[in-house]
């Protein structure tokens, strides 16, 4: 099978490799729709591991189904993640599944940028979900990114009938806006420092967009501030951006030794929550898909472009640039 071999933003390689083989428990899918995420071309966080084969937001059809796997068949068409929790350690049972040691050693084989991936019988177990006929490949690749945004918010305390300030209109800021409009928040104010991003926030539905460059979040405005964007300048921002009683939620990936000057007296005399979140349970990777399903969110106007596998490394320059695109899909 071809694979695209990450070894840099700029060093993506097309390789053979053997078709990965299913054992007891397991599946083999082919990969039909795979996603570029923006953690994909964090370089801090993915070269210490190059030479890798990434792709986490895939949606397939099973082509193998190994020997005592129950549910799936041969034919059938399902959607997984890659990081699942095992559910029953004393993380998971208070809600801290990202703190699960299962959590974070659970993995495709080798990655959804491939013609077919193993899934594990843990994954298959915990972390694969059919997919209904009314929804397409392409918005299936969508459920793991939004089960992220559906924990992130759910952590924060809900945004239903609250004003929520979103800093970074990219993927992530996307997702997070559209959720917060199904789920009922009041106001939508998001930011960012590209005018395409601007653009996109405002046709999807943002009651206020900001140039990040020019203009900040009224202090005090937000009920829920949600960073998107590692730029220290957007988390202080945030702090300022947040009422009384409200809630930040630190969604974004930030690289190893940032520091960023938080008037923590401010912070703790007007009871300001801070709430870090990362990955998307089983439980809310439900949800999201039975979101996508009921047409709650309109993930498919979120793409921007779908490439075949042999132009991987175009699809990584697209995300890497954060220049007029969104969603990238990768298409082996």
């Amino acid at each position: 099978m071809k694979v695209a071999v990450y070894h840099s933003n700029d060093d993506i390689r097309i390789e053979d490799r053997p078709r990965p083989v299913a054992g007891a428990g397991e599946l083999v899918f082919r990969v039909r729709a795979s996603g570029v995420c923006g953690s994909d071309v964090m370089e801090w966080y993915r070269m210490p591991k190059a030479p890798i084969v990434l792709g986490h937001e895939v949606a397939g059809e099973v082509v193998e189904a190994g020997p005592e796997t129950a549910g799936f068949r041969q034919g059938d068409r399902i959607v997984a993640t890659h990081h699942v929790p095992c559910g029953t350690c004393r993380y998971c049972a208070t809600g801290r599944e990202p703190a699960c040691e299962t959590l974070r050693t659970t993995h495709f084989d080798p990655g959804g940028l491939a013609e077919y991936v193993r899934l594990p019988a843990i994954n298959v177990r915990l972390g694969a979900f059919p997919i209904p006929e009314s929804v397409s490949f392409d918005e299936a690749s969508f459920v793991e990114p939004l089960a992220c945004v559906v924990r992130g918010q759910r952590v924060a305390g809900g945004v239903s009938g609250k004003t929520v300030a979103i800093l970074g209109s990219g993927m992530s800021g996307m997702l997070h806006l559209l959720w917060a409009r199904a789920c009922g928040a009041a106001r939508i104010v998001c930011t960012d420092v590209h005018p395409y991003r601007l653009e996109a926030a405002r046709r999807a539905g943002a009651d206020a967009v900001l140039d990040a460059r020019t203009e900040r979040v009224p202090p005090g405005s937000a009920d829920v501030a949600i960073v998107c964007t590692a730029a220290p300048e957007a988390i202080s921002q945030a702090a300022e951006a947040v009422d009384r009683g409200g809630t930040i939620l630190m969604f974004a990936l930030v690289p190893p030794g940032t520091r960023v000057d938080l008037p923590a007296h401010d912070l703790w005399s007007r009871g300001v929550s801070i709430v870090p979140s990362y990955a998307g349970p089983p439980r809310d990777m439900r949800t999201a898909l039975d979101a996508i399903a009921a047409r709650e969110v309109d993930v498919e106007s979120l793409i921007t472009h779908r490439l075949p596998l042999s132009d991987a490394a175009r699809a990584f320059r697209l995300v890497a640039q954060a220049g007029e695109s969104m969603k990238v899909l990768v298409l082996p």
